[in-house]
């Protein structure tokens, strides 16, 4: 049997806001995608809908990534649906606000479940299945570096990211796959305006010199010169896009 030839991406957190952007870009890229959801099976579809209103090949794959029995049941289903997998991105996330203390105990395990426990299992499949020329791709943050108050989970969360990230490519050493992160600064998602006034959301912008939110399609550029022949050489990178926020 012919290998396939049309290369396949898995993202995963693909139903919404910047997974949604990554799945759409690589698909008018030219990679058939795997739309990997936790819950929304009906947002999941519009990002199928879209990417083949657009020409392109796509299917959605239920499976919450902190789960290991799903994650292994998601990359077999990527290759059931195309044959192969060439690029992973690992855009699933939460991000609850919590101040360190032990009332916040629930919203730490539950950031580190997700955010965390999710990247390792994502990354460790995506190590054990892709071949040369194949790309890991890891979601991080530009927040690490402010430390703001509320963002404690979600900072050691993504912050354990980023040494996943720079481990792999050391233990992928000879295998031509690249393991890289990229880091968004404030974007404009519904996870981000989640919570926050107006005025806040006024306060983020101006966080950066170039004055605006980002957007989940500027995120999806980066992420895809990464996946594309142009970002072969960059490797266990983190890159930080965010408009000059940190």
């Amino acid at each position: 049997m012919d290998t396939p030839t049309v290369k396949t991406a898995l993202v995963t957190g693909a139903s919404r806001g910047i997974g949604r952007a990554i799945a759409q870009r690589l698909a008018a890229d030219g990679f058939a995608v795997v739309v990997n959801y936790a819950g929304n099976a009906a947002r999941a579809q519009e990002t199928v809908a879209a990417i083949t209103a657009a020409g392109g090949q796509a299917v959605a794959v239920q499976g919450d990534v902190a789960d290991p029995n799903a994650v292994a049941a998601l990359f077999d289903a990527a290759r059931a649906a195309f044959g192969r997998i060439d690029v992973v991105v690992n855009s699933a996330g939460i991000m609850p606000m919590a101040r360190i203390g032990a009332d916040s105990l629930a919203d730490f395990d539950k950031a580190i479940a997700t955010n965390l426990r999710g990247a390792f299992l994502v990354l460790g499949q995506a190590a054990a299945q892709l071949g040369a020329g194949g790309r890991i791709i890891a979601l991080s943050t530009s927040v690490i570096a402010k430390a703001f108050p509320g963002y404690g989970p979600y900072i050691a969360a993504k912050a354990g990211v980023e040494g996943l990230v720079r481990v792999l490519a050391n233990e992928l050493r000879g295998k031509g796959i690249t393991v890289n992160a990229v880091a968004p600064g404030p974007v404009g998602t519904e996870l981000f305006l989640h919570g926050k006034s107006a005025e806040q959301i006024e306060q983020s912008a101006k966080l950066a010199p170039l004055e605006r939110l980002g957007t989940p399609e500027d995120i999806a550029g980066v992420v895809a010169f990464l996946a594309g022949p142009d970002g072969g050489w960059v490797n266990a990178q983190v890159l930080r896009a965010n408009g000059g926020f940190a």
